[in-house]
């Protein structure tokens, strides 16, 4: 055989797409995808911000909404601009059974609209523990409000007294009337200062809207049901109901009621 007829021999393994000695055809590249025309992409960007206002104007909307109504305005206004009440802490004031030297908070002013998450903040920036005493001097106000107050006062397990404390430290009387005494009822142990009042009348509500009959209906049955919660006779409530002004309670009459715990004591 001459060389010539091994290299025909070879030649077609070499020149096969099946022979040994041929590398594989490469599979051909992936075309690349297409890019975004630039107005595809204007128009995602346009509608992502068309969604955004939307979304925005929605939110306003709402909030406009809740500020316009007088008792949302109130509310934000009492909780962050304007506290209708007032706080301080002091301390050694002794209201016996073993309260002397133990600090108390005092508030005093009308119980306003958000004055319960107000008056939350406050016992906890005071750090009191149970036992302390809250000290108030009030003419009352809002009566939902109120009742959470005096929630909180239980379940911290405080105490609660009617009066002031004067620039030398002295504790003086004063008076707790209306919403306030539902506070003032919140108290584990309720102290009695001799010369401080306690004001009951009627709660009267201006809801819009509601029907004045069932809205006093409403109070009345929610105000017996914490006032027994809080273990005080349900006569304190009879006394609301009998009157439209402030009746104020005899420290007997306060203490047969068992809205008074502790014996009336000298300031």
């Amino acid at each position: 055989m001459s060389a010539n007829d091994g290299q025909d021999q070879d030649g077609p393994f070499r020149s096969s797409p099946t022979g040994p000695w041929v590398t594989p055809p490469r599979k051909p590249a992936a075309a690349p995808s297409p890019r975004p025309r630039p107005a595809t992409r204007s128009r995602r960007n346009l509608l992502s911000v068309l969604i955004f206002v939307v979304l925005i104007s929605s939110i306003g909307v709402r909030a406009y909404r809740d500020l316009s109504r007088p008792e949302a305005w109130a509310y934000w206004r009492d909780q962050y601009f304007s506290p209708s009440l007032t706080s301080s802490l002091v301390r050694g004031v002794d209201l016996g059974g073993g309260s002397s030297g133990r600090p108390a908070l005092f508030i005093s002013g009308k119980i306003g609209p958000a004055a319960a998450s107000w008056f939350r903040d406050k016992v906890d920036d005071a750090h009191l523990a149970p036992g302390d005493t809250v000290l108030m001097s009030s003419p009352g106000g809002d009566v939902d409000q109120a009742v959470i107050m005096g929630e909180i006062i239980r379940s911290r397990g405080l105490t609660t007294a009617v009066g002031v404390v004067d620039a030398s430290g002295a504790l003086r009387p004063s008076y707790c009337a209306s919403a306030c005494v539902l506070v003032y009822a919140g108290g584990k142990n309720r102290y009695g200062v001799e010369g401080s009042m306690l004001g009951v009348h009627r709660f009267v509500t201006s809801s819009p809207g509601r029907d004045p009959v069932a809205e006093a209906q409403r109070t009345t049955g929610m105000v017996l049901s914490y006032m027994t919660r809080m273990g005080v006779s349900s006569a304190v409530v009879e006394a609301m109901s009998a009157t439209s002004d402030v009746r104020w309670l005899g420290a007997r009459e306060a203490v047969a009621m068992n809205l008074v715990t502790d014996p009336v004591r000298k300031p």
